[in-house]
């Protein structure tokens, strides 16, 4: 099947509807979580909190991932990556409502707006974010681009991990609060490891494409068993670590409001051992939805 044929699975998106789709907004609540932990936990640890620098640094974290997405949407058609038989949902460039041309060009100019929003918090938080700011852009091509992408290897998790976690928390609560905090830290990998989960069931489902197209992911390595139940450590880990940051973080025992949702996380992890293919992406979604609302209330829970 021609990517042509393709646009004609779905109705055929025009002007911002169709960039909002290569967008793919369901997946931007990764990006808009730890950067609500990072600055609720600053404003906890007694930093005043700078409205307008939260919301800088919120946009720079949204146009990095959108930047990611679409690289990743050109890149893997270009690779033979995103057939027919794609199990997830449709991409813009294989659906042929772009080129390759026309969606790295877009991907570029959202990169150049997190660039220039970057040299503003740069101007507030020094050398430190100048640093994760440059990484954090060449990891974003680097997920999808070069000879051997991020997103072909065992790391994606872990780029996951690091940068849409780690980095993302800990940078937030830096550029409100100009220290570094251990808690910060935990609170990043309590964030950064729901995210791997939701990368992971993208893993899993697509397994059999995958390792069709030479691609090696965490999930190829550990099969099919393995990676599923890595995806339930992702899903319950983060609960162990706001159990920790209650009893670390004096007079905030509110952070274990996220506990609420822990049945529902139990629920996906037993939804992961037993549905298959395209059902995964309802699992996948909702993973998305109780990770941004992990972050909700873990930001709620150390503001009250």
């Amino acid at each position: 099947m021609k990517p042509e044929s393709l646009a004609g699975v779905a109705a055929v998106p025009k002007g911002w509807r169709l960039w909002w789709q290569g967008a793919r907004p369901r997946t931007l609540t990764i990006a808009a979580a730890p950067v609500l932990v990072g600055c609720a936990l600053a404003g906890a640890e007694g930093a005043a909190l700078d409205w307008v620098v939260a919301l800088a640094t919120l946009a720079c974290a949204l146009a990095i991932q959108i930047g990611t997405n679409l690289h990743n949407d050109a890149a893997d058609f270009e690779r033979g990556n995103d057939r027919a038989e794609r199990l997830g949902p449709l991409r813009v460039t294989a659906a042929g409502w772009a080129t390759p041309a026309q969606v790295k060009r877009a991907a570029r100019i959202v990169f150049a707006v997190a660039f220039a929003l970057g040299i503003g918090l740069v101007a507030r938080g020094g050398w430190p974010i100048l640093l994760l700011g440059l990484a954090s852009l060449a990891a974003g091509w680097a997920y999808s681009g070069g000879p051997r992408p991020i997103s072909h290897t065992p790391l994606g998790e872990v780029f996951v991990l690091v940068f849409f976690g780690l980095a993302a928390v800990a940078g937030s609560h830096f550029l409100q609060s100009g220290a570094l905090s251990p808690a910060a830290l935990a609170a990043g990998a309590a964030i950064g490891a729901m995210g791997a989960a939701v990368l992971m069931v993208n893993n899993i489902r697509d397994l059999v494409e995958d390792t069709r197209a030479g691609r090696r992911t965490l999930a190829n390595v550990l099969g099919r068993r393995g990676a599923r139940a890595a995806y339930g450590a992702m899903m319950l880990s983060p609960f162990a670590i706001a159990g920790g940051l209650a009893a670390g973080t004096p007079g905030r025992p509110a952070t274990l409001l996220v506990l609420a949702l822990l049945p529902a996380a139990v629920s996906l992890a037993r939804d992961m051992r037993q549905l298959e293919g395209a059902a995964l992406n309802l699992v996948l979604a909702q993973t998305a939805r109780l990770q941004f609302l992990f972050g909700l209330l873990l930001a709620a829970g150390l503001s009250l």
